[in-house]
């Protein structure tokens, strides 16, 4: 039988995504339960959520937590990626880098896996490099349309496309492979 985890998220897009890789090897149950945000490194983000996660839920969790690094400015906006978005959009983020030559970036997709209250968070990381350009492609998913990998925005990508070389996808295949090294033991 698949384990079944309560993945803490209100975001479609994200939820989707999380299906397509893990399923059906893992079950993923949605569980849109809106977590407060607070400060600090990338880890101690998703630490925080999935501790607070597991207490809501009472059970098995997975939380998710997307940084969105520019290399040129030492990592930021990295976890505040949602918020600088949401406050400045694609062109504003453009613009933090007009004064930098390097508009490489890198995307980190970081995972947290508790299996309930009381139980320490198991992080699972994925990193995937690119460049920071104006938006290209459809722009429904976050940031996607201006970060390039490759050549290519996700946006310009195809779900499976993205889905073999994301941040996420690789920090959910190290998910995968550490539930399979559980069921084996």
């Amino acid at each position: 039988m698949a384990p079944c985890v309560n993945f803490v998220t209100g975001n479609s897009n994200k939820l989707r995504e999380v299906k397509a890789i893990l399923e059906p090897g893992i079950e993923v149950r949605s569980n849109p339960i809106d977590i407060e945000e607070v400060q600090g490194s990338i880890e101690e983000v998703t630490e925080f959520k999935c501790r607070r996660a597991a207490e809501l839920v009472n059970g098995p969790v997975l939380v998710e937590d997307t940084a969105l690094c520019f290399n040129a400015l030492a990592g930021l906006p990295g976890p505040y990626i949602k918020w600088f978005l949401a406050g400045i959009g694609h062109e504003g983020l453009n613009n933090l880098l007009a004064a930098y030559a390097d508009k490489s970036a890198e995307a980190v997709c970081t995972f947290g896996y508790s299996e309930g209250p009381g139980h320490k968070p198991i992080i699972f990381q994925g990193r995937c490099p690119g460049n920071i350009v104006p938006a290209r492609g459809p722009t429904h998913f976050g940031w996607d349309p201006i970060f390039e990998h490759d050549g290519r925005t996700f946006a310009e990508m195809d779900g499976a496309e993205k889905n073999k070389i994301s941040h996420r996808s690789r920090a959910l295949e190290k998910l995968r492979q550490w539930f399979e090294g559980e069921r084996q033991q």
